[in-house]
């Protein structure tokens, strides 16, 4: 029995002619390029300001507008922000007060994430009696105002004897952050299947080597996005700064809130805008760096979540 082909069914894939793209941009997609540029420029002409006044003298601030290109740029704002500026009756600039946060950050940072994780490990893989409700209690800590703790923490440092110290601040951070951070690493670890840590479990691994040796290595994503977390928002703290740290361990918040504040006969614009620079800088050049994993860890996370 003979079989007819249809001349669709003999065609060579070659004659098949592929669909046209349209050429050239939509309307709608022109629209959408021009709201985006104009959200890019409302959202960079303040930090163009802020660094174009930065780079300019006093005569040229006084004489230029905002938007004005500096015509001699200068880093003499700059030198004078971090090593001369007053901040209330003492001008020895922002450095010491950078310096305080930087010892003060990292710790916390490392702290509160490593408490994080053992956290989330325990509360997803090694679950005991009452581990819901331990759970639930440290997510509540999540949604209470940072006001409300003020008065009670400051009576524990007082009694540990680190009240205005940079130690003092250290483990008010470790305790506020610890919340958001167990909250980060459990949602993760549940992602994790139980069936690895089982059967680290019956080759003879331990509590922490199955914790070191399989559950860290498989924590990159989160761990990004915890460090990053925990670095921006204490890094950027202020109201915690300024009640509980004393004379010599003010963080760089409240060192550019004094400098801001302090008056004199001539209001140095360009040396307050590099401050403010000087102090966002370390949070934008973490942003810089790693916030492409910052988005990969947040997607991966809540995928596992």
């Amino acid at each position: 029995m003979s079989v007819v082909m249809s001349p669709e069914m003999t065609s060579s894939p070659s004659s098949v002619v592929p669909a046209r793209k349209p050429s050239g941009l939509s309307w709608q997609r022109v629209l959408l390029l021009l709201v985006l540029v104009a959200f890019a420029a409302f959202f960079l002409t303040p930090l163009y300001v802020m660094v174009s006044t930065s780079l300019k003298s006093m005569d040229e601030v006084r004489n230029g507008t905002l938007l004005s290109i500096p015509m001699s740029p200068t880093f003499e704002a700059w030198a004078k922000a971090w090593s001369s500026a007053c901040t209330g009756t003492d001008c020895g600039g922002l450095k010491p007060f950078f310096m305080n946060s930087v010892f003060m950050v990292v710790p916390a940072v490392l702290i509160s994430t490593a408490l994080g994780a053992l956290n989330g490990y325990v509360l997803t893989k090694w679950r005991f009696r009452g581990s819901e409700v331990m759970f639930a209690f440290l997510l509540f800590g999540v949604f209470m105002p940072m006001q409300v703790v003020l008065l009670p923490m400051s009576q524990v440092l007082g009694t540990l004897g680190i009240a205005s110290s940079v130690w003092g601040l250290i483990l008010v951070h470790v305790l506020a952050g610890m919340p958001s951070t167990t909250l980060f690493f459990r949602n993760y670890y549940a992602g994790l299947p139980d069936e690895l840590i089982k059967a680290a479990t019956l080759d003879g691994a331990s509590f922490w080597q199955i914790f070191w040796r399989i559950v860290v290595p498989l924590s990159t994503p989160i761990l990004v996005v915890t460090l990053i977390w925990q670095f921006t928002s204490i890094w950027n703290d202020f109201l915690y700064g300024v009640v509980f740290s004393g004379a010599d361990s003010k963080p760089i918040t409240v060192g550019l809130n004094n400098l801001a504040n302090t008056t004199s006969t001539v209001k140095e614009y360009n040396v307050d805008m590099a401050a403010a620079l000087i102090a966002a800088l370390p949070t934008l050049v973490v942003y810089v760096v790693a916030g492409k994993y910052f988005v990969r860890g947040l997607t991966a996370g809540a995928v596992k979540g």
